[in-house]
């Protein structure tokens, strides 16, 4: 789909049209469901939530948020992504509350990151060392949920944030040996 033709069906969405909403998601699926099978990628096997849920799920939070100003097709996509790794994490804290006990382990930063059973925490663990980066550096927190959560290239990144690539390359590796020295 054109990026303008996207903008335009996000725009009537935000408006609260129904057509437009109607419209979108058929378009926008496959891709939603590629970002969620990259996520689901990082779970472990016996994951119960499911590609298509996750999807269903981010994109109905989506279309119910009609104060969102949709700017175009990176930002669409890069909220996609980062409601869907909230899902995640919700999933993972309810998972995780009883076998982890409350208290807080260190784990290891690792851009394959498969989270076992005995480690539900782990996306935790992520997500709060995010937390902080972003109180650090807002945007290189948004970099890293982008590239490593959703799979978007620089440029994408790039387009989505308003900065050059070469940025969005300095930020990447900023926040990795950030969350690398934070993890370890």
């Amino acid at each position: 789909m054109a990026a303008a033709e996207m903008t335009e069906l996000l725009r009537r969405m935000a408006c609260g049209d129904k057509e437009a909403e109607a419209e979108l998601l058929p378009r926008v699926y496959r891709e939603l469901r590629r970002i969620a099978a990259a996520y689901l990628r990082r779970e472990r096997p016996d994951h119960t939530l499911q590609a298509t849920a996750l999807v269903h799920e981010a994109y109905l939070r989506l279309a119910a948020d009609q104060g969102v100003d949709w700017k175009n097709r990176a930002h669409f996509f890069k909220l996609a992504a980062q409601l869907m790794r909230h899902i995640l994490v919700d999933y993972a804290r309810l998972r995780g509350a009883d076998k982890r006990g409350g208290k807080e382990q260190r784990a290891a930063f690792d851009e394959n990151l498969v989270v076992s059973p005995q480690q539900c925490g782990l996306i935790l663990d992520v997500d709060r060392a995010l937390g902080r980066l972003a109180e650090l550096n807002p945007r290189q927190a948004r970099v890293v949920e982008m590239r490593f959560f959703t799979g978007l290239s620089e440029e994408e990144i790039a387009e989505a944030l308003g900065v050059s690539s070469k940025t969005v390359k300095r930020d990447w590796a900023m926040a990795r040996a950030w969350l690398f020295g934070e993890l370890s």
